[in-house]
C-alpha cells in the first residue's frame, strides 16, 4: 500500500494537548512540512515566546530556545548574529508579538534581521484566560473587555503584516489562514516563502496566520473555524504585502 499521509519529520511522535478546534496544531504542521521540505531539521534553532506558542520544544524535534515574553525577536537575533549558520524562526501569538513585544518585533524587522517570524493571530490571550489583545476585533467581548472592543476606549485592532511591510527591512510579509483547504495550501506557501527568504539571504521575512481559539472564544470547532473566515478574514484581508524579490 502506498502510503500519501504521514507525520513531518520535523514534528515529535506525541499526543496534542491543544483545545478542540485550535488552529496551532495545523500551523505546526505546516511549519514542519516546509523544514522538512527545505531540509532544515538538523540546522533548525526555534524560539519560543509566551502563551500557547510556547510549546515549540514539545512538539517539534528540533533546537528551540524558549524566551521571556515579548522577547522571541530579540532573542533570535543574537542566535542568528551568533550562528549564521542556522536557520533561526520566532514563533509567537498576538499577546506576546504585537503587545509586550512590539518593540522588539518592530525593530529586528526594521534592522533587516536574516530571521523568519510566524505570528499565530487568534485575536485573544489564549493560555492567560482570554484577555483582549492588540488584534482583537472591534465588539468582540473578552474578559477585559466584556462588553465587547470600543475604538474610542481600547483603539482599533492592529494590523501587524500591513504594518511590518512599510518597513525597510522587511523582504517578506504575509497573511495566511488555516480555515479552509484552500487557504491552508496558500497558509504553506507563504511560510515557505519565508523560510526560502531567509535562507536565500534576502532579509526579514514575516507570516502572520489568523487562527481560532474556540475556548475564549466561548464556541465549538466548528463556530470558531467559522468564525475566522466570517469576521477575521474580513478585516485582516490575506495576501502578501512585500515581497521585495518576487518569489
Amino acid at each position: 500500500m502506498h502510503q500519501v499521509f504521514k507525520r513531518p519529520v520535523s514534528l515529535k511522535d506525541v499526543q496534542t494537548h491543544f483545545c478542540p478546534g485550535c488552529h496551532h496544531g495545523t500551523i505546526h504542521r505546516l511549519v514542519a512540512e516546509a523544514l522538512d521540505e527545505f531540509g532544515l531539521q538538523q540546522e533548525t534553532i526555534g524560539i519560543a515566546s509566551i502563551g500557547c506558542s510556547v510549546f515549540l520544544y514539545y512538539y517539534f524535534d528540533i533546537d528551540v530556545i524558549e524566551t521571556p515574553h515579548g522577547r522571541a525577536p530579540a532573542v533570535a537575533t543574537g542566535v542568528k548574529r551568533a550562528r549564521p549558520d542556522r536557520f533561526v524562526f520566532t514563533y509567537q501569538g498576538d499577546g506576546d508579538l504585537a503587545a509586550i513585544g512590539t518593540a522588539e518585533i518592530i525593530h529586528a524587522a526594521n534592522r533587516g534581521e536574516h530571521i523568519s517570524v510566524v505570528f499565530v493571530n487568534n485575536t485573544t490571550y489564549g493560555m492567560t484566560g482570554g484577555q483582549m489583545a492588540p488584534t482583537t476585533l472591534l465588539g468582540q467581548r473578552t474578559s477585559t473587555s466584556p462588553t465587547g472592543r470600543k475604538p474610542e476606549v481600547e483603539g482599533f485592532p492592529i494590523r501587524m503584516a500591513e504594518l511590518l511591510s512599510g518597513l525597510d527591512g522587511v523582504a517578506f510579509s504575509a497573511r495566511a489562514a488555516v480555515n479552509t483547504p484552500k487557504n491552508l495550501m496558500d497558509a504553506k506557501k507563504q511560510i515557505k516563502k519565508a523560510f526560502r527568504y531567509q535562507g536565500e539571504g534576502k532579509g526579514f521575512s514575516f507570516v502572520e496566520v489568523l487562527a481560532a481559539c474556540p475556548t475564549n472564544w466561548g464556541m465549538n470547532a466548528i463556530e470558531a473555524n467559522e468564525r475566522v473566515g466570517r469576521e477575521m478574514c474580513e478585516y485582516f484581508k490575506l495576501g502578501t504585502f512585500k515581497n521585495t524579490a518576487g518569489l
